[in-house]
């Protein structure tokens, strides 16, 4: 699994060099998708690079992490991705795409048989200058109940509000505001338990990781303090499961910064799109903040405040 994470990594650092590189293909760049199926509707994400006449793709999956696409080719004006190799489970899954300006569509497939839709938009660029002042903090939890707060997904809710603190006393549904963000200075403390793991997504698509896993679990990318799989932490700290440690982060378009426990771990990075676990793919668009508690209890939360751009 390692291996594979480092060839991903490798293919992401030769997509960015490439992605700033004017191509003919009209799939290449960064596509906002759509999945449909019959049983459900989920966002993914692809980034498509034309380099030196090759295809070099990588995609979102709904959950996990970001992986390389090895297969990718042009059949008239479809491009066709292999997704996944055939196996015991299955035949091979592919996806077929066509393209007319900024949008996508497609279907997905196990073999010949079709297993839903695909729609997608260019994703934006979300790059902006910085507001000229920020609003002063509000609470986003109250400390008393879950007020502004609402389930994210089907599940039973294990989060209660007692002693100041938000605390999720079991694996079960996460929780997101009944309030959408668009840029903002978010203030968080957070107190997670050896072995725990959770996370802030940012307007409900970009995950900062919460995690205290078993040693070697994971690496820097999926570390505390990453944006899961995109963005590693410059900075290494020492682990402090069971005590209070605070996040202060700002998002400006699709641009962020983390301070963990008062040291600049993630300096105005480019976050490429979304994460595993997003509750959409409509990254021009507000969004909530969002708490994963489908891992594992025993996560704490106090003190969440919020400043938004002043514009």
């Amino acid at each position: 699994m390692k291996q594979l994470w480092l060839l991903s990594i490798a293919a992401a650092a030769l997509l960015g060099l490439a992605f700033a590189q004017k191509s003919a293909n009209p799939f290449a760049g960064r596509w906002d998708i759509t999945v449909l199926t019959s049983q459900a509707v989920y966002p993914d994400w692809l980034e498509v690079v034309e380099k030196d006449g090759a295809l070099q793709c990588r995609y979102q999956p709904r959950a996990g992490s970001m992986v390389p696409i090895r297969d990718a080719k042009m059949e008239g004006s479809h491009l066709i991705l292999a997704m996944s190799p055939a196996s015991d489970k299955g035949p091979a899954a592919t996806w077929d795409l066509t393209v007319s300006g900024d949008k996508l569509t497609g279907v997905m497939k196990r073999g010949e048989t079709e297993t839903g839709k695909l729609k997608g938009a260019r994703a934006p660029e979300l790059k902006r200058d910085p507001p000229k002042a920020w609003a002063d903090p509000e609470p986003v939890f109250n400390g008393k109940d879950l007020t502004g707060w609402e389930l994210a997904n089907p599940g039973i809710n294990h989060w209660v509000a007692k002693g100041g603190e938000l605390v999720n006393e079991a694996k079960g549904a996460n929780i997101k505001t009944t309030r959408k963000f668009d840029d903002f200075k978010l203030h968080v403390e957070y107190n997670c338990p050896d072995e725990g793991n959770s996370g802030v997504y940012l307007r409900g698509r970009y995950e900062v990781q919460v995690e205290y896993e078993k040693p070697g679990t994971n690496d820097a990318f999926h570390s505390m303090g990453a944006v899961y799989s995109m963005l590693a932490p410059a900075v290494e700290l020492p682990k402090k499961p069971g005590q209070w440690e605070t996040y202060d982060i700002t998002l400006i378009g699709r641009w962020v910064t983390v301070v963990r426990d008062g040291v600049k771990t993630i300096d105005n990075q480019e976050i490429a799109g979304i994460t595993g676990g997003a509750l959409d793919a409509n990254e021009g668009e507000p969004g909530p903040i969002f708490l994963q508690g489908d891992h594992t209890g025993g996560m704490k939360y106090r003190n969440i405040t919020i400043s938004v751009a002043k514009r």
